[in-house]
């Protein structure tokens, strides 16, 4: 398991003011250095120059005709992981907040408590595997699979669990370029469905999103 930053950085957007200052409370509460809180990205980007942020806890719709998928790119182009505060009952919405990037979904009814252990896990790299997100994309249809041969699924998961290449060319008996060529292909078909997976992160969410690997399997994931 990774470990936690010396401080966990946070950010804050959420288009309901009374939110916003909810968080930031509970946050401060936590130990969290808060390094910017607004109602909207425009409106948090600039207060984010120059700072290093780890997470950015982002309502899932604002006030501003954005789109979630825009948001979470553009929260994620700052080097910050997202996690999605939410009402979490627009399945598609979710479902386009995690295929863009976002490391998890915590309803807004959940304790204080266990949005700051959120908080906590996502500035870890993991990913947060909760039922929200499991409800979401199993009732979005429109939610593609890649369509992964055996082999690939058998890279895919010791991959994204956490072993090195080497290592998982290794356990499957095969050469390391041939493991390699497997996860290339891997990244291709989630590519055609709409679903880029560039990094180990982004490798180990796909695996969790299509039940390929389990969230308990993970031996460390790295940011």
């Amino acid at each position: 398991m990774a470990e936690l930053p010396q401080q966990v950085r946070v950010a804050i957007v959420d288009d309901h003011e009374s939110v916003v200052l909810g968080l930031r409370a509970a946050c401060l509460d936590a130990g969290f250095d808060v390094v910017g809180v607004a109602l909207t990205m425009d409106a948090l980007l600039p207060l984010l120059e120059g700072a290093t942020v780890d997470v950015i806890v982002l309502d899932l719709s604002l006030g501003d005709a954005s789109t979630v998928t825009s948001n979470v790119q553009r929260a994620r182009a700052t080097g910050a992981d997202v996690l999605i505060h939410s009402i979490a009952d627009r399945a598609s919405s979710i479902r386009d907040a995690l295929a863009a990037g976002a490391a998890g979904v915590i309803p807004k009814t959940s304790s204080t408590s266990i949005v700051m252990a959120a908080i906590r896990q996502v500035a870890r790299g993991e990913v947060l595997n909760n039922l929200e997100w499991a409800s979401a994309i199993d009732a979005d249809q429109a939610f593609s699979r890649a369509q992964l041969g055996r082999r690939e699924q058998d890279v895919l998961h010791l991959y994204a669990s956490g072993l090195p290449l080497k290592a998982v060319a290794a356990q499957l008996g095969i050469a390391p370029s041939t493991a390699r060529e497997y996860l290339d292909r891997v990244r291709a078909k989630y590519v055609e469905v709409g679903r880029p997976a560039p990094t180990k992160v982004d490798l180990l969410r796909r695996a969790v999103e299509d039940g390929i690997l389990a969230i308990d399997d993970v031996r460390h994931a790295g940011r």
